[in-house]
C-alpha cells in the first residue's frame, strides 16, 4: 500500500476578500474529489485572500498509480487561469513507514 501526498501552495487571480476567494476554491477542491476519488482540501493561507494551499492524498496498490493520480490534480489545477501555481510537492508513502511512525518508542532503564 502506497500513500501520495501533494500539497499545491497557490496564488489566485483578481481576489478581493475572503467571500471570493472561497468562491474559487471549492469547487477545485471538489472537483478534484469528485473526479480523481482523492481526498482534498484547503490546508493552508485560510486568513489570505490571494493565497491559498490544497492538499491532496490518495491510497493505492503501488507508487506508480500515486503518482499518475496526482500529476492529473496538478494538471488539472494548472489548466484553471485563474489559479497560478507557486510549488508543488509530492511525497509518498509506504505501508512501512506509516507502520515504523505508529510504533511507540520503547526506552530501556
Amino acid at each position: 500500500m502506497w500513500i501520495g501526498i501533494l500539497t499545491l501552495d497557490i496564488l489566485l487571480g483578481d481576489i478581493h476578500s475572503l467571500k471570493e476567494k472561497r468562491s474559487v476554491v471549492r469547487p477545485v477542491v471538489a472537483e478534484l474529489r469528485r473526479r480523481f476519488a482523492v481526498s482534498a482540501a484547503e490546508t493552508g493561507g485560510l486568513d489570505l485572500h490571494r493565497r491559498v494551499e490544497i492538499g491532496v492524498a490518495v491510497v493505492a496498490a503501488d507508487r506508480a498509480h500515486c503518482a499518475e493520480v496526482l500529476g492529473a490534480c496538478e494538471e488539472l489545477v494548472a489548466r484553471r487561469p485563474e489559479l497560478e501555481i507557486l510549488s508543488a510537492r509530492v511525497r509518498y508513502l509506504s505501508e512501512d513507514d506509516v507502520d515504523d511512525m505508529a510504533r511507540p518508542e520503547v526506552i530501556s532503564p
